[in-house]
């Protein structure tokens, strides 16, 4: 990443536990160095032991991400760079309203059957992913299934880790897809109320509402 970005990022990264007085021995290898290892790999799509010399070795950019994902720092770290650019954009650093939609992607060959599904609607055998975002498009959450799982039956799952995550977010736009039963479990599930008598309309506090729907009062960003 340029300097330019590294200043950005230096500030928002986990304190690692000796800094903190908590014990243990100063990393071997700067947080810098292995972002962009990680980034490398995500981009070119390349095997861990593959890793290009220029970084540090595979198997310490490899533990390094293991660490970050066990303790779940890969989610913190992304949480408080979305609060940031938020809070740059003129918002709120905590989400008011959202987005939340599916994309079935066809699967490779050595997917294995359990973790794929024929996708009907869209003719993909693959994998499907659901995902809501934030009126910026900044991801708030992501669920990756199969492609014959329904979207209303992920979204349950979706958008009641959402909601405990994000106490602040109001209304949470979707298309035809996911009203119907979807609608009545944001409603009973989740204690959710509809300012309206139309809940295929508009619904409050996370409730999904179809595209072109619209909400009484002020929308939320």
């Amino acid at each position: 990443m340029s300097d330019a970005e590294w200043a950005v990022v230096r500030p928002l990264l986990p304190v690692p536990g000796w800094l903190r007085g908590r014990g243990g021995q100063p990393e071997a290898y700067c947080h810098r160095a292995m972002l962009d290892a990680i980034r490398y790999l995500v981009d070119n799509g390349t095997k861990w032991r593959a890793m290009p010399a220029d970084f540090p070795p595979w198997d310490r950019v490899y533990a390094f991400f293991r660490r970050w994902r066990n303790h779940d720092l890969v989610r913190e770290f992304h949480d408080r760079l979305r609060r940031l650019v938020r809070e740059r954009d003129g918002r709120d650093s905590e989400p008011g309203a959202g987005v939340i939609d599916s994309q079935s992607v066809k699967a490779d060959a050595v997917v294995g059957s359990d973790s794929r599904g024929f996708d009907g609607g869209k003719l993909i055998n693959g994998r499907k992913r659901h995902v809501v975002v934030d009126t910026l498009g900044l991801l708030l959450a992501v669920r990756v299934t199969a492609a014959d799982v329904g979207d209303r039956a992920a979204a349950q799952v979706l958008l009641t880790q959402v909601t405990a995550a994000h106490h602040l977010l109001a209304l949470v736009w979707a298309d035809g897809g996911y009203t119907g039963s979807l609608v009545e479990y944001c409603l009973a599930a989740l204690a959710l109320i509809s300012p309206s008598s139309n809940a295929a309309t508009t619904c409050a506090a996370s409730s999904c509402c179809p595209s072109g729907g619209s909400s009484s009062g002020s929308s939320p960003t």
